[in-house]
């Protein structure tokens, strides 16, 4: 799986972004979707994630704010990012999860900076 992100760059607090990963090389709509963000001096941490059924779990801080979705028919998952903070600054990856059996398949893709500030 090749992941493609995008829409990243530069918004005043309490901003809107939309992000977009399109992904390509196999069958999209089996996996796990998620976005990821690593901020200055942090460790990547998850952001969002929704599932091939489309069951979506959020990480506390962005809850209410970010909104992923999925489009299998493009092969896109989105993630879309409003009132946005300062500590929201971070680059953001794409991540696209399966398990068969006990084996993990995970793939990333390349990450787009998000910077919010005034």
């Amino acid at each position: 799986v090749q992941l493609q992100a995008s829409g990243g760059g530069l918004v005043q607090p309490g901003g809107s972004l939309r992000l977009s990963c399109a992904a390509s090389g196999s069958i999209f709509s089996i996996y796990t979707m998620g976005w990821y963000r690593q901020g200055p001096g942090k460790q990547r941490e998850l952001v969002a994630r929704i599932t091939a059924g489309g069951t979506t779990n959020y990480a506390d801080s962005v809850k209410g704010r970010f909104t992923i979705s999925r489009d299998n028919a493009k092969n896109t998952v989105f993630l879309q990012m409003d009132s946005l903070k300062p500590e929201d600054t971070a680059v953001y990856f794409c991540n696209a999860n399966r398990w068969l059996g006990s084996i993990s398949y995970n793939y990333w893709g390349q990450g787009t900076l998000v910077t919010v500030s005034s």
